[in-house]
């Protein structure tokens, strides 16, 4: 009888240690997801608060326009390329690069401190994170498939930053709280899809590599859902200095 109970339970433990294995790689990957995305806003906002609070730094970066548009094009270059390499780079280069551009669009963010008062600062932050958390939950716990829904939106991102080039030399108030507004919807239903995506490919998830730069490519997306949430609802809402 004992020893039919230990065949019963050591016939059973491949495909249950395997469940388990998947499991746990699956947990790991999206708390990896996560634990990264918090890490760069942590890193940007420590950035912008020590670059606004320092008079040398804002005077060169402030004051100097083409120290300003090479931070900004250092930023989207160093996103396009860890999006193209990610297959290609270690997971150290891909570390590297993602807090490096986390510093960089920290640089830049400084200048919120500078127009907007820190009570605001940090009220507008608390409301994003619980909008983000949200609807990052209802990503993933939701039965809806939102993967048409990630089309429209992404089409509707490319929208935005067509209007917002637009807007940089029409200089409209009412087009720009219309931006903002839009950005607010479109960024967190972008959350939702991302987060839900993630959460698919999770499943796959199996420890390697190529799963744990995946992770990283996953918190820089909704790294970027943060930030774009966060910087509108403040032109929306926050209180000038």
């Amino acid at each position: 009888m004992d020893n039919n109970i230990q065949y019963k339970q050591f016939g059973g433990s491949s495909a249950e240690s395997n469940a388990a294995a998947r499991a746990k790689a699956q947990s790991t990957f999206m708390s990896g997801v996560y634990q990264w995305m918090a890490l760069a806003l942590g890193l940007s906002g420590l950035i912008a608060w020590l670059t606004a609070n320092s008079p040398v730094a804002r005077t060169f970066i402030f004051r100097n326009p083409i120290v300003l548009i090479a931070l900004f094009i250092g930023e989207i270059a160093l996103v396009w390329w860890l999006s193209a390499s990610i297959r290609k780079i270690t997971v150290r280069a891909a570390v590297i690069a993602f807090i490096a551009y986390s510093a960089l669009n920290g640089v830049t963010l400084s200048s919120i401190f500078l127009v907007y008062t820190g009570a605001s600062i940090a009220r507008v932050f608390g409301i994003t994170a619980f909008m983000f958390i949200a609807m990052s939950f209802y990503g993933m716990k939701t039965r809806s498939d939102l993967s048409s829904m990630g089309r429209y939106l992404m089409m509707a991102v490319i929208g935005i930053i067509i209007a917002g080039l637009v807007n940089f030399f029409l200089a409209s108030s009412a087009l720009d709280i219309a931006l903002s507004m839009i950005t607010v919807l479109v960024f967190t239903g972008l959350t939702a899809y991302d987060s839900q995506k993630l959460l698919a490919a999770a499943r796959n998830a199996d420890g390697s590599e190529s799963w744990r730069k995946l992770a990283i490519i996953g918190a820089l997306e909704l790294y970027l859902d943060f930030i774009n949430i966060f910087l509108a609802l403040l032109r929306l809402y926050g209180r000038r200095n």
